[in-house]
């Protein structure tokens, strides 16, 4: 059996990576990390214990084709400590939201896109909308 621990990152495919670093970066404030000198380019983020990697591989297969919200396509899902101050840093940012406060998993979701279609969730309990 494997004794899982924690997951460790998530890899997403990018196909412009200053783009994809504006986005993470600037506009979400994530803390970017020293990344190893691979032969391709990306990007290194700290979530928490854990990380995001932004690889740039134009031929990905898990490229969306749409930058549209859907909460059913795959995504990344990032608990937050506030979902009103989520809220308000992602449309001060200018980024388009889909909001799913009484979604019946128990969390209070927040939906947006990164420039490549990447789908991004940001949740929290919904007793913390309470």
């Amino acid at each position: 059996m494997i004794q899982l621990t924690s997951i460790h990152h998530v890899s997403l495919a990018v196909t412009h990576l200053e783009k994809a670093k504006e986005f993470y970066g600037e506009k979400l404030g994530f803390t970017e990390l020293k990344r190893p000198d691979f032969d391709f380019p990306g990007a290194w983020y700290q979530i928490g214990s854990q990380q995001l990697h932004l690889i740039v591989f134009e031929k990905a297969e898990t490229l969306r084709s749409t930058t549209e919200l859907e909460s059913k396509d795959g995504h990344v899902a990032f608990r937050v400590e506030s979902y009103e101050a989520t809220k308000q840093h992602l449309l001060q940012a200018g980024i388009e939201i889909l909001e799913k406060p009484t979604s019946k998993s128990g969390f209070a979701q927040i939906f947006c896109a990164d420039p490549d279609g990447n789908l991004i969730e940001f949740n929290v309990p919904q007793a913390a909308l309470l």
